[in-house]
């Protein structure tokens, strides 16, 4: 064995350490280009989600349900965007990607990561439920009820994720290293477990339960959609059909009875609000299992996961704080019309 060619790295290491990491590699192409989609991400991120907020705030027609489970949802993305991705994105920039900015900011970071990511979750999983009860419960669903049941999910929402967030501070696990110069969320087995079956597995059953009634609700009504006479068919004569939603009245002995060919305007409703809530937990599903399948598994098997995956995972994530206002917004043309008349009175 080689005791020159053994100090010599020892050396090199020492003196990098010493420098505080200034002999770093420069960045490459792909990683400049990187980091500046992550930046253009955040930002982009902050002021979509802004615009949403504004516009509800502005607008009173969007001072009632479901809109304020839109603004909540946007609350919580737009501090994602504000105060938990600029701070991923210097961690990003830092040699080996260790966290330099002391112990109370990563405490900081990783408390409000926890909280408006889980609260993010939460309210698109209210969302859902929301249209689910105005679904299948329309008759009962009323706008007090669903009132009061909003601004219960909401509470529930933020106070849940605020239990999860705060866990660590009391002392269960560690979030920071000062050795290793490592901020992350607690690792803590224990902790693992109930953090991210409450941030996302448990959200994530009850939204597929969500888009799994919906469906079926859809599914019944269109196939009970023939059936919807008082009388039978023969007496009323021949009706005319078309594409287009018709609805035949005729009065007999007293009777009013009806038929309707092609969808109602009820059946048209349910199959958007099951297409809308099906993207935006499709988009859910897709940004946030990759990272919560990792962070389940890494800590209770002691699996070593590459720091590049964890990040891209992580980012994958935050991308769904992005992608929320343009799914909702989508399918309401009133946020368009809004945007537009608050672009325009702004001239």
């Amino acid at each position: 064995m080689d005791i020159n060619a053994s100090a010599a790295p020892a050396g090199a290491n020492a003196s990098a350490e010493l420098g505080g990491g200034q002999n770093r590699e420069p960045f490459s192409v792909f990683g400049l280009l990187a980091l500046t989609l992550l930046a253009l991400l955040t930002a982009a991120t902050f002021l979509w989600n802004l615009l949403v907020l504004a516009t509800i705030l502005r607008v009173k027609a969007f001072h009632r349900v479901p809109h304020n489970l839109v603004a909540s949802t946007a609350l919580a993305d737009v501090l994602v965007a504000a105060l938990v991705m600029p701070l991923s994105l210097a961690k990003e920039l830092s040699a080996g990607r260790r966290w330099r900015l002391g112990r109370a900011l990563c405490h900081v970071w990783v408390s409000f990561d926890v909280l408006c990511c889980t609260a993010s979750i939460w309210n698109v999983t209210a969302i859902a439920l929301d249209r689910y009860c105005s679904i299948r419960r329309h008759l009962q669903y009323t706008l007090r009820a669903r009132r009061r049941l909003s601004n219960a999910m909401i509470a529930l929402a933020w106070a849940l994720s605020a239990l999860i967030a705060l866990a660590p501070l009391a002392g269960w696990g560690e979030t920071y290293s000062p050795a290793q110069q490592r901020c992350e969320v607690s690792q803590e087995p224990s902790y693992t477990i109930f953090s991210t079956c409450g941030a996302f597995y448990l959200p994530l059953c009850v939204v597929l339960f969500v888009y799994w009634k919906i469906y079926k609700a859809a599914r019944f009504r269109r196939g009970g959609r023939r059936s919807n006479a008082v009388l039978p068919l023969q007496e009323m004569g021949q009706v005319k059909t078309s594409r287009e939603p018709q609805m035949v009245f005729t009065a007999r002995h007293e009777t009013i009875t009806f038929q309707t060919d092609g969808e109602t305007w009820r059946e048209q409703k349910e199959k958007k609000a099951a297409l809308m809530v099906g993207i935006l937990i499709g988009v859910f599903v897709l940004c946030w299992i990759p990272f919560f399948i990792t962070e389940l598994i890494s800590p209770l098997c002691s699996c070593s996961i590459p720091p590049v995956w964890k990040s891209i995972f992580l980012w994958l994530g935050y991308s769904n704080s992005f992608f929320n206002p343009l799914i909702y917004t989508a399918f309401n043309k009133n946020y368009n019309n809004a945007f537009k008349n608050l672009f325009v009175r702004q001239r």
